[in-house]
């Protein structure tokens, strides 16, 4: 592949990684200030991390060797610093005359990609994080700056020396590139969904593709918990063995996000918040413990006990892990109500958390008798 091509992959790649890094925040964020998620400003905001990316992988690669010897022959040429000189490089390489001879000139192409790499900053950021001109403008110099700096000092003085040229000109067309993008910025409004469907605090339906996400969110939550709680665990104590990998891994980290934040809390799983749902009992209260207790062993809960019985005992655990897993994300797609395996066996449902208020014990239902409370075995309502 070639070096352009090297450095779109990994730009992609990169993105990918911190897209997933940054998931449940960005979730969790957008469900709080705009009421949804949005596909297509998903999509929007995901470009921007590639593009993000991108502006380190075409601004520091490759990477040659930075022996003493290739230092020594660079070393008068990584710096340059007299304004508009791509000028004078345009009139030093121009080879014939007319349009066609003039953009086959390397200065002209150079000076014009340098604008082009930071159009689509004044775009992002006057789009995305609603910043006016002067703003965008700051933005886009102090980018370049930044970049400018990494490269005169060899990436932060990670290498011997600087292996690529920090250019006055490229702070100035890098800048000019910001100003375009904060003009051609209103193109972004023809992605679909930009504007919510409502206000936030309006509360909208439970579809499937919510509760997936919800679960989605939980799933990935105890995964990188648990991979944290692990690494912490190895460097304390060395090597753990099988069962204080599978319990530290999966089983603790599922417990406390999925069962300890639901009884501590309004009911809701660490990822129902995050989505803004809630479960509510019979009465639309509070679930009782024993309700979020079957929940947790009939959901997600289960399916991580499952895993860790399997780490430990090497039975035949995992293909009803498995089951548990396809069983669950079917039975929230396909009944009107979503609620899922655990939510049919547990008698729950779910709803929109702004339909019954944000707080952790919403007021009771009051009920034709006149009384009220929370859903329990035993407790007068």
């Amino acid at each position: 592949m070639t070096d352009p091509t090297v450095s779109a992959v990994i730009a992609v790649f990169a993105g990918f990684m911190l897209a997933g890094l940054l998931a449940v925040p960005y979730i969790a964020a957008s469900y709080r200030r705009r009421g949804e998620l949005g596909l297509w400003r998903v999509l929007l905001v995901f470009g921007f991390l590639v593009y993000a990316m991108s502006l380190w992988t075409y601004t520091l690669l490759p990477i040659p060797q930075t022996t003493a010897a290739w230092c020594a022959e660079h070393a008068a040429s990584h710096l340059q610093l007299r304004p508009f000189q791509f000028i004078a490089d345009i009139r030093r390489e121009q080879l014939g005359s007319g349009l066609r001879a003039f953009l086959r000139n390397p200065a002209v192409q150079q000076a014009v990609f340098n604008v082009a790499l930071f159009v689509p900053l004044g775009m992002f950021v006057r789009h995305l994080f609603r910043r006016g001109f002067p703003a965008t403008v700051a933005i886009g110099f102090a980018v370049s700056l930044f970049i400018e700096c990494t490269q005169l000092t060899g990436v932060w003085f990670l290498f011997e020396c600087p292996y690529r040229l920090a250019d006055v000109d490229d702070l100035l067309t890098n800048t000019l590139g910001a100003a375009v993008g904060f003009g051609l910025a209103p193109m972004l409004r023809l992605v679909p969904g930009n504007e919510p469907s409502a206000p936030p605090g309006v509360p909208r339906p439970v579809t499937a593709r919510r509760r997936l996400l919800g679960m989605a969110v939980d799933v990935v939550s105890v995964v990188l918990l648990g991979t944290t709680i692990g690494l912490v665990t190895t460097l304390l104590v060395g090597e753990p063995g099988t069962v204080v990998t599978a319990l530290t891994g999966t089983l603790l980290p599922a417990m406390l996000l999925l069962l300890v934040v639901p009884l501590v809390g309004n009911g809701a799983s660490f990822g129902q918040r995050v989505v803004l749902l809630r479960p509510i009992g019979p009465h639309r209260g509070k679930p009782a413990k024993w309700r979020m207790l079957v929940r947790f062993l009939a959901g997600s809960g289960g399916y991580f006990t499952l895993l860790t019985l399997a780490s430990v005992a090497n039975g035949g655990f995992e293909p009803l892990a498995n089951l548990l897993f396809f069983a669950s994300g079917i039975l929230a797609i396909r009944p009107q109500d979503h609620r899922g395996l655990s939510g049919i066996l547990a008698g729950l449902r779910v709803v929109d958390a702004r339909t019954i208020g944000g707080s952790d014990e919403p007021p009771g239902v009051v009920d034709p008798n006149g009384a009220s409370g929370r859903d329990g075995v035993g407790q007068r309502r």
